[in-house]
């Protein structure tokens, strides 16, 4: 059974994540939808983003592991899931879960690209902090074998 064009819409407006479909044009990729959770997330309204390239959500730190994987698979048609730091309107930093999947023709022609943004910003800071809680313990244990050694 197909979904109807007005629940479609309603259940992607729905959705807590950001939703966006780009459409490539040269180097760049040009959004030509954005859902509600897309604003919530960012900070910047539908207009505001509408026929802009995804990089403003980078600002100018656009040196990112994340971003040269994405770049590569977009150049190869393929799908990807990279987190990277994205800025919203105000300047506030966020983790960014984003999905990107090539949408193509019958004829197997590339057309768009829906993108799929998804605030991880606590898991990260999470994975973070445990990370240097590691690595203080690691030095706590060299510590104690240094102190043990020498008392032997």
């Amino acid at each position: 059974m197909m979904i109807n064009a007005k629940l479609l819409q309603l259940v992607i407006d729905a959705s807590t994540d950001g939703i966006v479909v780009a459409e490539q044009e040269g180097d760049d990729n040009i959004l030509i939808y954005a859902n509600k959770g897309f604003a919530a997330l960012t900070g910047y309204s539908v207009e505001e983003v509408l026929y802009q390239d995804c990089r403003f959500l980078q600002a100018t730190d656009r040196q990112q592991e994340a971003l040269e994987a994405i770049q590569k698979a977009i150049r190869s048609g393929q799908a990807c899931r990279q987190i990277l730091r994205n800025y919203r309107k105000d300047g506030s930093t966020f983790w960014n879960e984003l999905s990107i999947t090539p949408v193509r023709n019958e004829a197997n022609q590339l057309m768009y690209y829906i993108g799929i943004q998804k605030d991880v910003t606590v898991q990260v800071q999470n994975e973070q902090r445990i990370k240097e809680l590691v690595d203080q313990l690691a030095e706590a244990k060299a510590e104690i074998e240094a102190l043990k050694s020498g008392n032997s």
